[in-house]
């Protein structure tokens, strides 16, 4: 059997493990059960994969979200170790064969998130493998005292019956010391080995900036930026106009968010990945999996939702090692806003029963009844019905499908298609007498075959590039000869979809949930505090008070953050020579500064650079331009 290390180079291609990876790994071999908190970037995954190609059998890894699971298995397929993620994309006799490969095809890992997990089938074919390692990854899911609780991670401990003398490893980037004593509880990991590494990042330079002009700012903070930046906002309508406002400026940038399609989502990727647009505007569904070396900078343009989430987000900064920084651009209409968001989307217990009342309503399903059925379901044009907010509406929805009372399938697509319902001489007639339309069917049957005999699926840009024309136009041609019953046209719709899981039973279900739903408002509404009180901290170095707030002891002060550089100022002397030196140094790499980029710049108090900066242009040195900018004369 090769060495973990042996393992490591032929792999990873990496001489060593990184501390505290080779300790964690000697723990598995010895079938401890283990628990794992390391900051993001740290190599959590290779903690569990190098043992289990160590160990005859397979792996089987619990993952919340199937973006994930998909990467995980494709790094390591590119590795050429065989990996299979159990996903939806499976239909039944797909899934037979996925666990006949395990068996018998030298498949070394499964990747399945817990909802697939509690399906009976899965598990008796689960009892069927050699199993040597259970890893459960995200495991701060687990617990309702962090950001992202999934009851459904709660049942994980399934495998562990179903397969006793397995050893198990959880891992998080993110865990209080209430979180963990959750996970090792609920998985029941007696004797457990806890790895934990300190959070401590002495690269990252943590900046939070108020300004009345966010936009502005973060022009300004992007200004020199030439290595990737990840910019994070609170909506997908706000990564798609702050994107849109950055390239207007010419900055490269893209945007990624939850509603866009896997093809859409994937392009995004890539272009940051290779660096074509280096900047990537996103919301919060642009994170886990994301392992990208050289970000040397991640911004907030929103208040988080968490502590939780803005540790995670931020330490996808400097992975490399090198200097990196992050900012957090805020004011008080973004305080006021984050604490409006908060509000508006809490779901109180009797809103949540009403809600369920009009889903079912909405349905006509009667009181003890549960069809075995998938509902079409449009969010606005159910709170329109009903007369109910958006966002808490959506909120109650969340808390049902994390309660698996039913399941909530958001925006999933099908794309446009045709069929050509007249014979070949009609259509010939038909063009002849309408030379508008005859150029788009020639496009159709030249690019898209069968189209006499069967639905084919079709792409309106494509079309529209073809015919150097807008995609509206297209939309209008196809309509039209739908209408003239030349074609039957299905335009590709985009619609959730929703299945109930249990009878209805208005007062009985949600009672059953009542104080679950009590205890997520009130620890939202605490996380929420949290992240406000460390923005207004403005005394306490901010790593410190991350680092407290993570239940860590050893706690020393970064010397980098805006906390401790403004520490730094006020102690500085009023030297206006050097201070001016410093000032001149600034124009060499920028040739117009305003005022609150040169002070934001220096290591010294306000008021001593005002003074030497009105020096500078008594002396002709610097001058003001009709911007309000300082420029060396």
């Amino acid at each position: 059997m090769k060495s973990a290390k042996e393992i490591l180079q032929q792999f990873w291609n990496h001489s060593n493990f990184r501390e505290p990876q080779e300790e964690i790994i000697q723990a598995i071999l010895q079938k401890k059960n283990t628990l794992v908190l390391l900051p993001t970037g740290a190599g959590k995954s290779i903690c569990f994969q190098v043992p289990a190609l160590m160990s005859q059998g397979v792996c089987i890894v619990i993952s919340p979200l199937i973006s994930l699971m998909d990467d995980q298995v494709s790094i390591l397929q590119e590795k050429g170790i065989q990996a299979i993620a159990l996903t939806s994309k499976y239909n039944q006799q797909q899934t037979v064969q996925a666990f006949d490969n395990l068996r018998f095809g030298n498949y070394k890992f499964l990747y399945l998130s817990p909802e697939k997990l509690q399906s009976e089938f899965i598990q008796t074919k689960i009892s069927q493998l050699n199993v040597n390692l259970i890893a459960i990854d995200e495991a701060h899911c687990i617990s309702e005292w962090g950001h992202d609780f999934r009851p459904a991670y709660l049942k994980t401990a399934i495998l562990q019956e179903i397969h006793p003398n397995v050893p198990v490893i959880a891992l998080t980037a993110s865990a209080t010391p209430a979180v963990m004593k959750d996970i090792t509880t609920h998985l029941n990991l007696k004797s457990v080995s806890i790895f934990k590494k300190s959070f401590f990042r002495k690269n990252l330079q943590i900046q939070l900036i108020k300004t009345e002009n966010t936009l502005e700012k973060l022009k300004s903070i992007l200004q020199n930026s030439k290595e990737p930046v990840i910019i994070y906002t609170n909506t997908r309508k706000n990564s798609i106009y702050v994107a849109n406002y950055l390239k207007h400026y010419n900055f490269k940038s893209t945007f990624y968010h939850g509603g866009l399609t896997l093809e859409n989502k994937t392009k995004a990727l890539t272009l940051w990945k290779n660096e074509t647009t280096p900047i990537m505007v996103a919301t919060n569904a642009f994170g886990m999996g994301i392992d990208k070396a050289n970000v040397r900078a991640v911004i907030h343009v929103n208040i988080p939702n968490s502590i939780e989430n803005y540790m995670q987000e931020i330490g996808r900064a400097g992975r490399d090692g090198k200097l990196s920084k992050t900012f957090l651009i805020y004011n008080n209409s973004t305080l006021l806003e984050s604490k409006t968001f908060l509000t508006n989307t809490i779901a109180t217990v009797d809103f949540c029963k009403m809600v369920y009342g009009k889903l079912h309503d909405n349905y006509l399903i009667t009181t003890g009844e549960l069809y075995e059925k998938t509902y079409p379901f449009n969010l606005l044009d159910f709170c329109t019905k009903y007369k109910l907010p958006l966002l808490s509406t959506f909120s109650a929805l969340s808390i049902f499908e994390k309660e698996s009372i039913l399941h909530l399938q958001q925006n999933s697509s099908n794309k446009s298609s045709l069929k050509v319902i007249v014979s070949n001489r009609q259509l010939i007639e038909y063009e002849n007498r309408n030379p508008t339309l005859e150029i788009i069917l020639k496009i159709i049957l030249r690019n898209y075959g069968g189209a006499f005999e069967q639905f084919i699926t079709i792409n309106e840009n494509t079309l529209a590039k073809k015919m150097n024309t807008s995609r509206t136009t297209v939309f209008e041609l196809l309509k039209q000869l739908d209408f003239d019953k030349i074609i039957i046209y299905k335009k590709a719709s985009k619609q959730s979809e929703i299945t109930f899981l249990v009878p209805r039973e208005d007062t009985f279900v949600i009672h059953r949930i009542s104080k679950n739903i009590e205890f997520q408002n009130k620890n939202k509404i605490q996380k929420a505090r949290a992240i406000t009180q460390y923005i207004h901290n403005n005394s306490i170095c901010r790593n410190i008070q991350l680092l407290s707030y993570f239940g860590e002891q050893e706690l020393q002060r970064c010397n980098l953050c805006d906390v401790c550089l403004a520490k730094k100022k006020k102690t500085a002397t009023a030297d206006y020579k050097q201070i001016a030196q410093q000032i001149i140094l600034l124009f060499t790499k920028q040739n117009k500064l305003e005022t609150n980029q040169i002070i934001e710049n220096l290591p010294f108090e306000k008021k001593y650079i005002l003074k030497t900066l009105e020096l500078l242009m008594e002396k002709n040195t610097l001058r003001v331009t009709s911007q309000n900018k300082f420029e060396k004369v």
